[in-house]
């Protein structure tokens, strides 16, 4: 089975992951636990952004709009997806006294976000009203 899949599995079923190796300090779970919850706050700012872009942007054109609404929820929803399972994945690596795992999720939500905040401010400078 692949790892993938072992990991989605220990997603829902946290007893087994017990059962991994041995039991580390529990300041590091702790402190696993509150990234875990720092990612979801993210997740929920990220898809409130792209409700509030939806919903306060009236005078905004329909297309960059929605691409700028769809952007914001997407990534609010692969925030959440990837706390969980980095959550996991960490969680496993302290049990089996292992390195780390290292991850390309911080920086592609960070070009997102700066993606979407730099047409954001192009069009708070131009302005991109419904025609």
């Amino acid at each position: 089975m692949s790892d993938f899949v072992q990991t989605l599995r220990l997603w829902f079923a946290p007893r087994r992951l017990q059962e991994e190796g041995t039991t580390p300090d529990y300041r590091f779970s702790l402190a696993n636990e509150r990234t875990f919850l720092a990612w979801l706050r993210t997740a929920l700012a990220l898809i409130g952004g792209g409700f509030a872009v939806a919903q306060f942007l009236p005078d905004l054109a329909w297309g960059p709009r929605v691409a700028l609404s769809l952007a914001l929820l997407v990534a609010g929803v692969l925030c959440a997806l990837r706390a969980v399972n980095h959550w996991v994945r960490t969680e496993r690596a302290m049990r089996r006294d292992e390195d780390l795992p290292a991850s390309r999720f911080p920086a592609v939500l960070s070009l997102t976000v700066a993606l979407v905040a730099l047409a954001m401010v192009a069009i708070v400078l131009f302005g991109w009203a419904e025609r």
